[in-house]
């Protein structure tokens, strides 16, 4: 199975909320008027300067849910050390793993023999856990056999700054590849319905021109659309 982004909810009109939420920092009438009084370009224009400006806060209104499906439990992991978020993660210990599912990483995929090793061993993992539940043993404590890469579904909300904050570290090159890919398919998500506030996004390379890693990739991003359109490896 791979990786697959699905956004299932957001705040509506996620760009208007946000820049009315900027305009009142600064204005004497209500956000309710601010959400309708301006243009939609002087609206991109001003969500442009705050994000430039790193005045993040009004970004805080807006938020996102995703349903994630096939994610291995190595990059959720990851994931949840992002903690200006919520996650509902499928249990092992009541859901019974039906059928070998580990993530086959692309190094390990693209040699055949490697490949069939390691789905042999997936198969193998599975069937002991099979056997250890039909022998009583409790799912909790059979899943102790699976590997890490066995795969799973969440559901995870996150406002749009810490989304910001998200791309700008797991759409760097030098992040491992898994959440890589999903950082990917979850921006191309949220540009589809919140294009101004997405308007640039991505690691320091592409944002600054300069790479805040202290051992750069060499490879820096040229663009938004270099980005969106890579495959990790």
């Amino acid at each position: 199975m791979s990786c697959c982004v699905f956004l299932l909810s957001f705040t509506p009109r996620p760009d208007d909320i946000v820049a009315a939420a900027a305009r009142l920092c600064y204005s004497d009438v209500s956000a309710v008027d601010l959400l309708e009084d301006e243009s939609q370009e002087r609206k991109s224009s001003l969500l442009r300067h705050i994000r430039r400006s790193g005045h993040f806060s009004p970004f805080e209104h807006a938020s996102f849910t995703f349903a994630i499906d096939g994610l291995s439990r190595i990059a959720s992991h990851q994931l949840v050390r992002h903690r200006i978020a919520s996650y509902s993660q499928q249990s092992q210990r009541y859901v019974e793993m039906r059928g070998p599912d580990a993530i086959t990483p692309p190094s390990i995929g693209e040699v055949p023999a490697l490949k069939r090793k390691f789905e042999e061993a997936a198969q193998t993992a599975h069937s002991l856990y099979t056997e250890l539940i039909e022998h009583g043993v409790p799912k909790e404590d059979a899943r102790y056999i699976l590997p890490h890469g066995w795969s799973t579904r969440l559901v995870m909300t996150m406002n749009a700054r810490e989304l910001h904050h998200f791309f700008t570290l797991r759409l760097c090159r030098r992040a491992q590849w898994e959440i890589r890919d999903l950082a990917r398919g979850m921006l191309i998500a949220v540009r589809s319905v919140a294009p101004r506030l997405f308007e640039e996004a991505g690691p320091s390379c592409l944002l600054t021109g300069r790479c805040e890693e202290s051992s750069p990739c060499g490879r820096p991003f040229s663009s938004l659309e270099e980005l969106l359109d890579e495959k990790s490896v």
